[in-house]
């Protein structure tokens, strides 16, 4: 069976990007991630696993867009206690602010191919401006025919800029959980209105 061509790639300034449109991000296929220090000497990761969102390609990339939507109580470190700890007060207080929100405002190219989009990070009803270094990783299509693209996106932040800010002091010098958070995005949209379901 000869491989479908894809239609949703184009060239613009000897680079290869995704064609002008709606991607709506496909949350089986998405990773939003996100890596701290425990005791000052080992990196703990947690993800997000209910992620919602659009792409949104404009003709000329540096007016694309993205908006992304996390639902704070899923947040999974691999230890319930942990989480569990992470959904209270000290810090998401899911309860209170059941959402995270992405929000581009600028998108502009960098260097070697990667794009830098800057946008609006809301987490505890507090915005804060964020910049992502993207990269576009490619597109495919799924064995149910519908086209896809893949980004990969990574940050820095002090989480204490948006007043997550409990701690405990060492003995030894130093505290419990760093102040510096990586985030690590692994992004799959499917161009057009709708995810479907495809493996």
């Amino acid at each position: 069976m000869a491989q479908q061509a894809l239609t949703v790639l184009r060239s613009y300034d000897r680079r290869e990007i995704p064609v002008a449109g709606t991607y709506g991000i496909d949350p089986s296929h998405t990773s939003v991630e996100f890596v701290g220090r425990h005791l000052m000497i080992t990196k703990v990761r947690g993800r997000f696993p209910d992620v919602s969102g659009t792409i949104t390609i404009d003709d000329d990339p540096a007016l694309s867009h993205v908006e992304v939507v996390l639902e704070v109580a899923t947040v999974d470190t691999g230890n319930a206690d942990r989480d569990n700890h992470l959904r209270s007060a000290d810090f998401f207080d899911a309860e209170r602010y059941p959402t995270i929100t992405f929000r581009s405002t600028n998108v502009k190219e960098g260097p070697a191919g990667t794009w830098n989009v800057t946008g609006d990070l809301t987490v505890r009803e507090i915005t804060r401006p964020v910049t992502l270094e993207v990269d576009f990783d490619g597109a495919s299509v799924s064995p149910l025919g519908d086209e896809r693209i893949a980004f990969s996106a990574a940050t820095e932040v002090d989480r204490e800029a948006w007043g997550i800010t409990w701690n405990v002091a060492l003995e030894t010098g130093g505290v419990l959980v760093g102040k510096k958070v990586r985030i690590e995005l692994n992004v799959q949209a499917v161009a057009g209105p709708g995810v479907s379901d495809a493996v």
